[in-house]
Order: structure tokens, then sequence, then C-alpha cells
């Protein structure tokens, strides 16, 4: 009867009809405009059957449908309110349509139906679904709200107080939960999906009372207790206002919704959801997160380009060897071999093999304990691992990861003994280092074409984020097999070029170095810590510092110092870090840094405020001053900021999006500021360069660039 792009309407036996989502463009269905165009398309024809019994709703993919399609949410985020609200009562008046029809209506769910994939199953009269689907309304996680109508019907089908908790939580729901939870009316095995559907909807066709009982149900106000209710809706504040409510609003403002919204009919429901998605997609957060989500995507999909059009052979990654064991070169392994690639672990100390075979055994441990993994499984990973003292190991490893000590003399001696030891001329030799420049050590090497870094991030098992970094002479066949290499193993590779502290160090300690200098000037440290963690990052520079170890970013700061010695300019007579390092403080690593760590009772360090350090810094800096917080943030993230726009206009990094994404995986830049350049974005380019201007008395650190200057004026963002 009608066959579009995304999806088709047939005409069956019984005089059904059937509208299956097809998308014939992409790899799933999905809700972007094409596809609700179609959707309109077909149901004014569908409209006309005078004929039909009933409808069913269908997927001829493996999912049913994910829901909108957020590459489009930029003409959201661009649309009046007027424009927006207009739209979205469009796409309701669909899905309404189907639940008004003169006939049944069920949905036939085999795979995710999310977001407003779930939206259309609940305007339908019955749910079938498989036992291998989910379903959920995950729009909260992109600092939204559901707003095709799921806060309408979702109470009125299983109840308001679990529509709050799936609603809030955004988590997708099992087949058996959402059975549970009234969702759905049968559970069935893949294979008879179609048919149970069919039968339902035979069944509804005759029975009318049936019909007519459920849309009564889903057209009036939630049947609820209003004293009940207040109870409930008091409970679901208190636990929105627990997630950071400041930070992440959507989960407030949901329930203020569903407060209004369930004792109001379903017309009138449906025009509240539309003004309050409206008011939560405008939102900082919702912009952060929805380019998040796209960023993501876009780091996956650079990855997986630069690894060719055809995708790289595990021959050329496999065997993989780690130089190098303990804790990091341990890790490192365990990634490799958990992800099917074997890999050799060579070390010229046994202590050392031991202590990366055992962070291997322990990483297996907690996964056979959280049930992630069976004792057998977890074996055969360990079998997969080999660790050895022998050069002559590394014969057939077609790739390498160095992990030896961060130090340049060391590095080139290893890569030399690991190149001159490898049978394949054509394999790749890689770095994990954190600063040392990779076109220095590729002159180490007889083919500096195979080599490039391979910076993983500590725990390796947890930190998504490798930064994959291009040296002078790496060929883009090395930076394809190592790209696939880093997809293999699970983590997102981003591709930068060699420059001091490379990209996300280099940022980062522009940051840190921020706080240093606001330190020498009298601040209190712990003050400023606070305020940044609640700006949102995961730990204040201060404790950031002491956890990365203090020996380690002196290191960092002098290569810094060296490479990039027209804006780092050490601070005089001494930097905070350095007077802390001198007095044999080396942060959590000794127990004592900015903060003390003693032991608690489970064996965990604890941070603890020192007065030694606070006395100390008092005598050298003079007393705490009093920084207002405003200052703060723009003192600690305008460093940060200056040194990403210099490191995209140098080419460094590609684009915005990976060097935002590089930060939320590398550091745990906050999620719901949507990186460095999201954040520059969000308060203005002229903003930035203001602030800059501001404070570049105290150092070039926070000078604008030109090109940044050039874009302000011109009214432009980095995105």
């Amino acid at each position: 009867m009608y066959h579009g792009k995304t999806l088709k309407l047939i005409r069956l036996e019984d005089d059904f009809l059937e509208i299956c989502f097809d998308n014939q463009i992409g790899s799933v269905n999905k809700f972007d405009r094409q596809t609700l165009d179609e959707l309109a398309e077909a149901m004014a024809m569908l409209k006309k059957s005078s004929s039909a019994k009933g409808l069913l709703l269908t997927s001829n993919k493996n999912v049913f449908v994910v829901g909108a399609d957020i590459a489009e949410f930029s003409d959201m985020f661009a649309a009046t309110e007027v424009e927006f609200v207009a739209r979205a009562a469009e796409v309701n008046r669909l899905f309404s349509d189907i639940e008004d029809l003169p006939m049944p209506s069920v949905a036939a769910i085999n795979g995710f139906a999310l977001g407003g994939g779930f939206e259309i199953c609940l305007a339908c009269d019955g749910r079938v679904m498989s036992s291998k689907a989910s379903v959920g309304l995950p729009e909260i996680t992109l600092g939204i709200m559901p707003g095709w109508g799921g806060t309408v019907r979702l109470p009125r089908v299983i109840g308001l107080e679990q529509s709050v908790n799936w609603i809030t939580s955004g988590k997708p729901q099992s087949a058996y939960a959402a059975a549970e939870a009234g969702a759905i009316d049968h559970i069935v095995e893949p294979e008879s999906l179609r048919n149970s559907a069919i039968a339902l909807l035979s069944d509804l066709s005759k029975d009318q009372t049936t019909i007519e009982h459920r849309r009564l149900a889903k057209r009036m106000p939630v049947s609820t207790d209003v004293s009940n209710s207040d109870v409930m809706f008091e409970k679901a504040h208190n636990a929105v206002l627990g997630k950071n409510s400041n930070h992440y609003p959507a989960g407030a403002m949901i329930v203020d919704l569903l407060e209004q919204s369930v004792f109001c009919d379903r017309d009138t429901a449906i025009k509240l959801e539309n003004s309050a998605f409206y008011r939560v997609i405008n939102t900082p957060t919702a912009r952060a997160l929805t380019g998040v989500f796209l960023g993501e995507q876009f780091v996956v999909k650079q990855a997986k380009l630069r690894a060719g059009e055809r995708p790289v052979a595990a021959k050329s990654y496999s065997p993989a060897a780690v130089i190098g064991a303990g804790i990091m070169g341990g890790g490192i392994a365990y990634q490799s071999a958990i992800s099917g690639v074997p890999a050799v672990m060579k070390d010229i100390q046994q202590t050392a093999l031991d202590l990366g075979i055992n962070e291997a055994s322990k990483l297996l441990d907690r996964a056979v304990s959280r049930g992630k993994l069976t004792e057998k499984k977890a074996e055969t990973v360990l079998n997969h691992i080999k660790p050895t003292l022998d050069d002559g190991d590394l014969g057939e490893c077609n790739i390498v990861v160095e992990a030896v000590v961060e130090l340049e003399s060391v590095k080139s001696a290893v890569l030399r003994t690991v190149e001159s030891s490898i049978n394949n001329p054509g394999a790749i030799i890689t770095s994990n280092t954190s600063t040392i420049s990779i076109s220095r050590l590729a002159d180490s090497l007889l083919r500096p074409e195979n080599f490039c870094g391979m910076h993983f991030f500590n725990p390796v098992h947890a930190m998504p984020l490798v930064e994959i970094i291009r040296g002078n002479k790496t060929s883009d066949r090395t930076i394809a097999t190592v790209c696939a290499y880093a997809l293999k193993l699970g983590k997102k590779p981003i591709v930068v070029n060699d420059c001091p502290g490379f990209l996300v160090n280099r940022v980062l300690f522009a940051s840190i170095f921020g706080m240093e200098m606001l330190v020498a000037q009298g601040a209190d440290f712990q003050h400023i810590d606070r305020i940044m963690e609640e700006w949102g990052l995961p730990m204040g520079p201060a404790y950031l510092s002491d956890v990365i170890g203090l020996d380690t970013v002196m290191h960092c700061y002098s290569v810094l110092f060296a490479g990039l010695a027209e804006r780092f300019i050490p601070i005089t007579p001494a930097s905070p870090s350095s007077v802390l390092l001198n007095e044999s403080r080396l942060g959590q690593k000794s127990q004592m840094g900015s903060y003390h760590y003693p032991i608690n009772e489970r064996g965990r360090l604890v941070k603890q405020a020192d007065p030694l350090v606070t006395t100390c810094f008092d005598h050298l800096f003079g007393k705490a001053l009093e920084f207002s917080q405003e200052e703060i943030v723009a003192r600690v993230m305008t460093p940060m900021a200056m040194e990403m726009v210099r490191c995209l206009e140098e080419g460094i990094v590609e684009s915005p999006a990976e060097a935002d994404m590089a930060l939320i995986y590398g550091v745990g830049f906050p999620r719901f500021r949507g990186g460095i350049c999201r954040w520059m974005d969000e308060i203005g380019l002229q903003t930035l360069c203001d602030l800059g201007d501001k404070y570049r008395h105290i150092s070039p650190l926070y000078e604008p660039t030109d090109g940044l200057r050039a874009k302000a004026a011109r009214g432009e963002s980095m995105y």
C-alpha cells in the first residue's frame, strides 16, 4: 500500500494492516525527519482503508526503533518555542492517531524500543515483546525528557511510582521487567514474536470492551490517591535532588511536569509535556550531553575511517607484545588478552613480570566475582598472556606497546632492542609515553614510519581513552593499524600530532598550573578544590596532582617549560608543587602531598587536610586570601581553554569534538559541560577573550590568540 525509504505499509490477511519499520538509509530504525514524514504518509493512507480490522507495528531490523535521531537535535536547539511546540505537537498527533484508530493496534517489539520507539509502542493497544528485547525512556541521559507522550502514557499504563523510576533513571528495561510492571501483554521467544503479535491483534479485534477500557485509562487522568501521590512526589524530588540537580536539571523538571500532568486528561498532559520539553532542551546540560553523545559517535567513526575503508586484518596486530610489566604493563596485557589478542609481556626482571601477572589476575578475579566471566574463561584469558625475560619471544609479534619507565634514554634503548628482535619488518612499535617526543624517540629506530605513540591512561582497564600520537615520520598505515588495535581493545582512540605534553597533558597541566599560580598568590588550595569540584571536576586540581604524583607533575612541567617556554614560565621563587616535592611529599604514593592520606580499616587511602601544608604555604605565599568562586573558575579553566584553542589552531587535534572527548575520556571532564570547547561556546568566545585579557598580566597562558579574537569578533563558536 505504501513503500518509503524507512518504512512500509502492508496489507495482511484478515484485513489487518502492518507498518514495518525498515530503514534502507541507515543500519537501525530511528525517528528522523524522513521516518516521521513517511509515517504521516502511511497513516494518511491507512485512515482511508475502511475495511481494515487492525494495525500491526513491526521492525525488519534487529532493533525496533532506537528513538529520535540525535544528529537532528541542532534544529531543535535553534527553534523558537512556537516552532518547537508545533513540531512536537505534530509528532504527538501522529502517535495519538494510532491510539485513536477505529481498530486495535499491537506493537511487536523485537529489539531495542527506546525513547520515541517505546513511546509509539505505548500508543498501541497491545504490546508483545521478544525475550531478547529492551524498552525504555533514556532521554534523561541526554539531559532532556520524553517529548512524544512518554511522560503521559507510561504512568497511565504502569502506574505513577514505577513510571517516575523508569523516566528519571533512564535505564532500559528487560522484557521480564516490562512484563512485571504491566508495560507489555506477553513475552515470547524471538521466533514466535510475529505470530504471537498477530494472535493478540486478532483477539483484540474481537474484544471492543478491552480496547475501550485500555484507551479510556490512557485518555483520562492517572488513577491515583492524591495523598499517596504527594508522598511519592516528595520522595521523587528528594531522589533527583540527590543526583546533583544543579548540574542535571532534567530530573527535577520531569518530576515537576508529572506532578501537574498526571491529574490532566491525555491531550492537556501532552501540551504540558511539549512546553516542559522545550524548557529542558534549552538548558546548557541538554546541549552539552547531546553534544557528548554525538562526540562519542564521531570519535569512533573517525577511528574507523583512519583504520581504512576495509577493516585492518587481525594479523596486523596479533600477537601483541607489551614491553615493561608491572601495574601499567600488566593492565595493557590484560586488556589485550581479554579482547582476544594474545600478548607477550616482556621485562628484564622477574619481580616485574610477577607484578604484571598479579595485576591481570586481580582484574580477572574481580570480573569472575562480579559474574562477568566464568573461571574457565578467566583462566583462558590469563593463558593468553605470556610473561618472558627473553627478547627472542618477541619475534612473531606484529604490534608492540613499549611501557617502560618514563625516561627518554631508557625508552630509546629499549625501542632499538625491540625493533631488532622482531622478525616482521612491517611490525608496528608504539610507546606508551605521556610526555616524551614521539618524533625524537623515532630517531632511534631504523623504520620510524612504523612507530607512533600509544598513550594509555591509568587504570588501563577503566579509562576509555587511548591517545595515538603521530610523529613527523609516522605512516598512515601505522596509524590505521594502531587505531584498529585500540578499537579491538574496546578503547576510544583519538589521533593527535606530536607536541610537548601531546594533547591531554598539555591542556590539563595548563589548568593545574593556573591553580599553582593562584596558590602562589595566597589562595587556599583546599578552597580551590572545593570550588572546582562543585563546578563539576571529579577532583580539584590540588587533589588531582596528589593522585598523579607530584614527581610526575613536576616532570610534566619540565617538559612544558622546555617545549612551550613562551607561555609555561616557572613560578619564582618556587611553585607549591616543587615546595611539597622538596619535602618528599609525592602525593598519594607517599601518603603525603597537598593532603595527608592515612589508610583506613578497609585498607584504602583517605584524603585529610594537613595543617603542616597550610602553615608552610602561609609562610611562603602569605596568609590565604579570599578569591571569589567566579575568579577561581576563570583562573583554573581559562588556561585550559586557551591551550586547547592553540592545539586546534596548530592542528595538534583535528576537531573540537575530538578535543572535548579526549578530556572527557582521559581526565573525567564533566559530561554535563560537554567538554572544554563546548564550555567555551556556552560562555561565548568574546567572554573568554575578555577573561583572557583580564588575567594575561599574570601569565601568557591567559593570552587569547589572534584567531580566537577574530572568531569572537565574527560572533562564531568553536563548533
